[in-house]
């Protein structure tokens, strides 16, 4: 065990130690929990402090939940953030709810679709020119080829439309098809509906999650991955008739400014793959 992790354990030694789900780039992730119930819940995530010689994923979430804190999105507080060069660790307060991916009762479902888009809107609206973080074509592109070389796109998990491409193909499709321009405002970069918690009673959202995609692109990367989630058939609980619930909600908070583009959609579907 690195000495890092030792000494996080010795610093919250009051707390109960819980595994939980596996974050970005293999990070280890711990849900901790005040033994004296006095204290909120923390989260704790300890990863790699490079990789391939840049740093991780990690950094950059701690990085932009510090951007994002006191802008009107409710994320976590970050409590610590550190690096002793091999490893980079992460302790933020848990925020309140359940992901707006969990089944609700069929009167709040279109509640929560609007919720979600009013979330979007939001973040959406913050000013672009503010945010340090680029996830322009320009940055996601590059990235995307990088991702093919070095063997790290699963593609036995690909979309159903896409099922048995290889890499290249999937390279191929994305140089061919990529927009000759783009609506840049600050986006997610995964925004699912397990990534945006809301409290079930209200239905509003308490908080935005795994954030480490954060940055300046076209709307439409949040667009794409939020309307597939709300649509897919996987999902009964959802469906398309929610999908273009949303969609309503969001042009009419844009005040009609924002457009949804199908074309552009289908590109950043095809974006994710990547990522």
């Amino acid at each position: 065990m690195d000495s890092a992790v030792h000494d996080l354990r010795a610093r919250y030694a009051a707390y109960r130690w819980t595994p939980a789900t596996s974050g970005a780039s293999g990070a280890e992730v711990h849900r901790l929990t005040d033994t004296g119930g006095a204290g909120p819940d923390l989260y704790v995530k300890v990863a790699a402090a490079t990789t391939g010689g840049s740093p991780s994923d990690l950094v950059g979430e701690a990085d932009r939940l510090a951007w994002l804190t006191g802008r009107g999105i409710p994320v976590p507080r970050v409590v610590e953030r550190g690096t002793n060069g091999n490893v980079a660790w992460l302790v933020t307060e848990a925020v309140p709810g359940t992901p707006a991916a969990a089944r609700c009762p069929e009167d709040r479902r279109a509640a929560v679709a609007e919720a979600l888009a009013d979330l979007t809107a939001a973040l959406h609206e913050l000013p672009a020119a503010d945010c340090p973080f680029d996830r322009s074509l320009a940055v996601t592109e590059a990235q995307a080829a990088r991702s093919i070389h070095e063997g790290l796109v699963d593609l036995d998990d690909l979309d159903e439309e896409r099922a048995g491409w290889s890499g290249q193909q999937l390279l191929d499709a994305l140089r061919r098809t990529r927009p000759t321009t783009e609506d840049l405002v600050v986006t997610h970069g995964d925004l699912t509906p397990e990534n945006v918690l809301i409290d079930p009673e209200t239905c509003r959202v308490t908080g935005v999650i795994d954030v480490v995609r954060l940055g300046r692109a076209d709307r439409h990367a949040d667009l794409a991955v939020i309307l597939r989630e709300l649509a897919s058939d996987e999902d009964p609980w959802f469906g398309p008739a929610y999908a273009e619930r949303f969609v309503e909600r969001y042009v009419e908070r844009t005040a009609g400014k924002a457009t949804v583009d199908e074309d552009r959609l289908a590109y950043y579907r095809l974006l994710d793959e990547f990522f």
